[in-house]
């Protein structure tokens, strides 16, 4: 039921354009729309008294953004950030927050009708209420995050990614 649910009102739609990128040796894909910019790791300022996958803070251009360790979030092996990590530049809600990933690979087109809904199950070891739906490509499956589940409400509030 959930699969069906999550599908609905993609058949037909044309392609999505998404960005990949890479945690846990897994591929994963978000909604070009949702992405402002990729950046390389920067100066992260530590905030005390945050949720554990908040690494901190920056200054983009003058504006402060909250910056979450991507992995740490969905419960994934803890990595240390390297030369390929990347900051994805995310707005949801009207507020933009930045996380880190391992890399980013590409954007690229997927046919609305390859994803299917969110297995009722744990996919790549990240809880299935994070994730919009896995795209089966030919030589490989994209798991597609649902950023605007990523945090609870009082997460939100704590981040300030709510108004």
């Amino acid at each position: 039921m959930a699969e069906e649910k999550r599908s609905e009102g993609l058949e037909g739609a044309g392609d999505l354009q998404i960005v990949t990128f890479f945690l846990s040796n897994e591929e994963f894909g978000v909604d070009i729309l949702l992405v402002q910019e990729i950046i390389r790791p920067t100066t992260i300022t530590e905030v005390p008294n945050t949720p554990t996958f908040l690494e901190g803070v920056i200054n983009l251009r003058g504006r402060v953004v909250p910056v979450l360790d991507l992995r740490r979030r969905l419960d994934l092996e803890v990595t240390p950030i390297d030369k390929s990590s990347r900051i994805m530049i995310i707005e949801l809600e009207d507020k933009v927050t930045g996380f880190i990933v391992d890399s980013v690979s590409k954007v690229m087109s997927v046919p609305t009708e390859s994803i299917q809904g969110a297995p009722e199950m744990v996919t790549a070891g990240v809880e299935s209420e994070y994730i919009y739906g896995v795209s089966r490509l030919e030589d490989r499956l994209i798991i597609l995050l649902d950023f605007s589940k990523i945090f609870t409400d009082r997460e939100k509030e704590q981040l300030g990614v709510v108004d």
